[in-house]
């Protein structure tokens, strides 16, 4: 109890309650009462007053007291709203599939429409205002040492693709060498020098150990034979797939004159099959179509056959892997390891577009050859190059976003694409260290728009603003533009997976890369 009011109720009582005296008191004595009741009365009353005051003070304590709780309790409430509200709308996006814009997207990639800009505006390289939204031009150079803090704190690879890129590509001009020695008079297609391709050879790789070195033979028919394309109409509408049509072609006349050759058109089938080699069409064809699978048997035991002669066979020792649509195999010399696959390909009209042994499917017919980017895209990252500045650290964002995506649902060509898209309208001098912690937030915002879009662009079909150095065909560039998060726009459920998965991978991305701890 508060000793001032507990005062205050004790002099009240004795006021009230005087104790008895005598009826024989002189009047000097009552005289002295009357003045020490009237003292007792006067101390009464300010005592009454400051205990008022007192409990005004209080009341007015308790009254801010109650204000502040209020007000505290209301911030809260319009948090948690605020957050309810993004919850639902992220449902919204992820349940109820595309809105209006997002339809007319999709649309954009079923109906040929000329190539309308709006309707393929999704795509990064052609809408980039979502993207510079999120990731502003620099008029200024950053502060390098957040840059440099970055670096040291992601555990980069130390893979030298480099150095596996050089051995590679001795090994392959050496076995051109002998494949134009061994197959000068055959009728197997003709084998020219191999093309690096693939991130090994784009600079990058997605893991540290087991780098795949791929290249891409590329082939061209054989005396009194033709090759020609033809676009298969059963596959999926999102890609393209090629037939690949051997025709026998007359030699009888005409720069097909070979010595010693008999034409397969018009001379008898018995002298052909007595004083000739059969033909393509009978060594590597299934129904008049170039087989994958037999150009690959074939083609392994080339490989084998030609191996001792060549000057690496010495010191390393090769091993042929198991594969139906390719050469893969793995030199070693007791201290370092190559694997390397050797795919093999026919190029569309002299451009930088070919159809592969590459398959997209798990499952892909044996005459079924793809339609491949994969030199195109070699291609953009030289040119790519050329133009950047030493220092330019645009691969090490791409290597860095490959590796983190390992074990999610997103492809390590998703992240690739992304980074083109970006390559193609960020400055190439916008990428070095001082700006690596927006370069890699613009990937990852880059990403979440495509997801929440259910878009991404293939970079190279469909795209008018790839550079001219590099030859395409023009029906490639006047396609409608291919999505490769198709999938996401047709299957819900996926789309709710992708966007689980972007949650966690962007908190790894804040600890890994930024050193944000949530």
């Amino acid at each position: 109890m508060d000793p001032v009011v507990f005062l205050f109720a004790l002099l009240q009582g004795l006021i009230q309650y005087p104790l008895p005296v005598g009826d024989g008191l002189d009047e000097e004595t009552h005289w002295l009462m009357e003045a020490r009741a009237k003292y007792l009365e006067r101390e009464r009353l300010r005592l009454e007053q400051e205990v008022e005051q007192l409990s005004q003070k209080k009341m007015q304590h308790l009254q801010l007291l109650a204000v502040a709780v209020l007000l505290a309790l209301v911030l809260v409430l319009r948090i948690i709203g605020w957050k309810s509200s993004l919850r639902r709308e992220e449902n919204e996006e992820e349940n109820h599939g595309a809105n209006e814009e997002e339809v007319g997207n999709v649309a954009g990639n079923e109906d040929d429409n000329d190539g309308n800009d709006v309707v393929n505006g999704a795509a990064l390289a052609e809408n980039n205002n979502d993207v510079a939204n999120v990731a502003q031009e620099e008029d200024e150079p950053f502060d390098d040492g957040d840059g440099q803090a970055i670096m040291e704190r992601i555990q980069w690879p130390v893979q030298d693709l480099q150095k596996g890129c050089e051995w590679t590509t001795d090994l392959m001009d050496n076995y051109a060498i002998y494949f134009g020695h061994v197959l000068s008079d055959s009728f197997y297609p003709v084998l020219h020098r191999a093309i690096g391709v693939g991130s090994a050879f784009e600079g990058w790789s997605p893991r540290e150990q087991d780098v795949v070195y791929r290249v891409l033979i590329p082939m061209t028919p054989p005396r009194g034979h033709s090759f020609h394309l033809e676009l298969d109409g059963a596959g999926q509408r999102h890609v393209r797939n090629f037939r690949v049509r051997v025709q026998l072609e007359c030699t009888c006349t005409g720069q097909q004159q070979g010595e010693n050759m008999l034409c397969f058109l018009h001379h008898p089938e018995e002298e052909l099959r007595r004083n000739q080699d059969p033909s393509l069409l009978d060594t590597l064809c299934t129904d008049s179509y170039l087989d994958v699978h037999k150009t690959a048997r074939w083609f392994r035991q080339l490989v084998k056959a030609i191996w001792p002669a060549l000057p690496q066979s010495h010191n390393w020792h090769l091993t042929l892997l198991p594969s139906t649509r390719s050469c893969q195999f793995k030199v070693t010399n007791g201290e370092e390891s190559f694997r390397i696959e050797m795919l093999f390909g026919v190029r569309r009209c002299d451009s930088a577009i070919f159809v592969s042994s590459q398959p997209r499917e798990a499952y892909t017919l044996s005459t079924i050859w793809p339609e491949s980017y994969a030199v195109a895209e070699v291609e953009y990252f030289k040119y790519i190059a050329r133009q950047a500045p030493p220092d330019s650290l645009h691969l090490k964002c791409l290597q860095f976003f490959a590796r983190l995506v390992l074990g999610y649902t997103f492809s390590t060509y998703t992240m690739k694409t992304i980074v083109m898209h970006l390559l193609s309208f960020k400055p190439t001098s916008s990428w070095r260290r001082g700006h690596l912690r927006e370069r890699l937030t613009d990937i990852r915002d880059s990403l979440h728009i495509c997801l929440r879009r259910k878009c991404l662009e293939h970079f190279i079909v469909g795209n008018r603003e790839f550079p001219q150095d590099i030859n395409l065909p023009p029906d490639v560039q006047s396609r409608r533009r291919y999505n490769l998060f198709h999938h996401m726009a047709e299957q819900p459920t996926a789309h709710t997976q992708a966007m689980q998965e972007y949650r966690v991978l962007h908190k790894t991305f804040k600890r890994i890369a930024l050193g944000e701890d949530d």
